[in-house]
């Protein structure tokens, strides 16, 4: 189990390698970040968007969160934290495409697929519940057609991304850039089990990238 020490242990390579092969490229970034893709993905452990991508410091402005999920434009009360990050990265930094990656073996998928988390207390799991019930309609749907078996658990994963995208369109900032061609909207799903990226097409199927 890798603990706060194996970290620093992690660091102090860092700081020895990668950042000093890498010193020119930090010495530019000192300057601000200028990345031209937003990639919305979930916080599991196993799916790091720098990795999956082979990215380099600076080159993609990313948000994580359960189940890579994006919440529909909305005002009121709460902290809209991936609405702030969305309304940042499309507004002020201007990049020019948004990924929301969705994977296999999702936690959050099970959590709404189960609802397990129904009726708890905040601080008890309804949190979870209450984020993930943006998949409630989409999860009915599923669950009529496949039960709740293994195909629904993939189905589900690969909704995330479907909800997220439609959910992202409600932002007035984004169909506005969509319709002057500055901003397009993409969709992605890798799967843990072998290590594949499935790319949606416009028709909103997945194929191997």
């Amino acid at each position: 189990m890798t603990g706060f020490t194996d970290l620093l242990g992690g660091y102090q390579r860092f700081r020895a390698t990668d950042w000093t092969r890498q010193r020119g490229r930090w010495a530019e970034l000192r300057q601000g970040q200028n990345p031209s893709v937003m990639v919305i993905a979930c916080s599991d452990s196993r799916v790091d968007p720098a990795q999956i991508f082979d990215t380099s410091p600076g080159e993609i402005f990313v948000v994580r969160n359960i189940a890579n999920l994006v919440p529909p434009f909305e005002l009121g009360g709460g902290r809209h934290g991936v609405s702030a990050a969305l309304e940042f990265a499309v507004t002020q930094i201007e990049v020019a495409e948004i990924v929301v990656m969705g994977h296999g073996s999702c936690g959050g998928v099970e959590a709404a697929l189960s609802q397990r988390f129904a009726g708890r207390a905040p601080g008890a799991g309804g949190f979870i519940d209450h984020w993930v019930d943006m998949l409630d309609e989409a999860r009915d749907r599923i669950v009529a057609q496949y039960g709740t078996g293994a195909q629904a658990v993939r189905e589900l994963e690969l909704e995330t991304v479907r909800v997220s995208l439609r959910n992202l369109r409600t932002f007035p900032c984004i169909p506005e850039r969509e319709a002057a061609g500055t901003l397009r909207l993409r969709g992605a799903y890798f799967a843990i089990a072998d290590g594949v990226l499935h790319v949606m097409d416009d028709n909103g199927a997945f194929a191997p990238a």
